[in-house]
């Protein structure tokens, strides 16, 4: 796979909306551009942490052993089923709250490091090879989440305007996490 053709798999991939980009979005939407901005080496760091071991290390081990696989989607949908209830019982937030109150740096953290686009990215779309020759692949795949995350951001702000999370969003997004937690365990069954 040529570097070019990996960058627009995975922003493809990365633009899909998911359990990390709705908290990207809300987090925005709540908080503003700027200061959501600080969620960002959540979502990075998640994703290196994730894909490096795994493109290295574990795609033969995981290749053989589909329970795991399983467990780790599991894991994967309990989580987010907590991030929908947690979205869903936020109280209305008053003027001036910050996203801080709606999402945590740790809640973008975790969530990414469960979410089944670092294994997709780490098994199918990442080459084998050796780290030295992977560089140009996870440099590329680095400035492609850092972009994608950037649009979330500011689909985020533009959805509130300026006027804080709306309760109608807020829940639209609990339920879209709903139904991707019902999807993950239900898969991994």
């Amino acid at each position: 796979m040529s570097l070019s053709f990996f960058l627009v798999s995975v922003v493809g991939l990365l633009l899909t909306p998911g359990p990390t980009n709705t908290l990207l979005a809300v987090a925005a939407a709540s908080n503003g551009f700027r200061r959501a901005l600080r969620l960002l080496p959540a979502e990075l760091g998640a994703y290196l942490m994730v894909v490096v071991p795994v493109t290295l290390v574990a795609g033969p081990w995981l290749d053989a052993r589909p329970a795991a696989m399983s467990a780790v989607t599991a894991a994967a949908g309990l989580w987010v089923a907590f991030l929908a209830v947690k979205l869903w019982r936020l109280p209305q937030a008053s003027e001036g709250q910050g996203a801080a109150a709606v999402v945590a740096f740790r809640d973008v953290f975790v969530t990414t490091l469960l979410n089944p686009k670092a294994l997709v990215i780490g098994l199918a779309l990442m080459p084998r090879g050796t780290p030295g020759a992977l560089l140009p692949w996870f440099g590329t795949l680095a400035a492609a989440i850092c972009s994608v995350a950037v649009l979330w951001l500011l689909l985020g702000a533009t959805l509130s305007r300026g006027r804080g999370l709306p309760p109608a969003l807020r829940r639209g997004a609990a339920g879209y996490l709903g139904i991707v937690a019902i999807g993950l365990v239900a898969r991994s069954l």
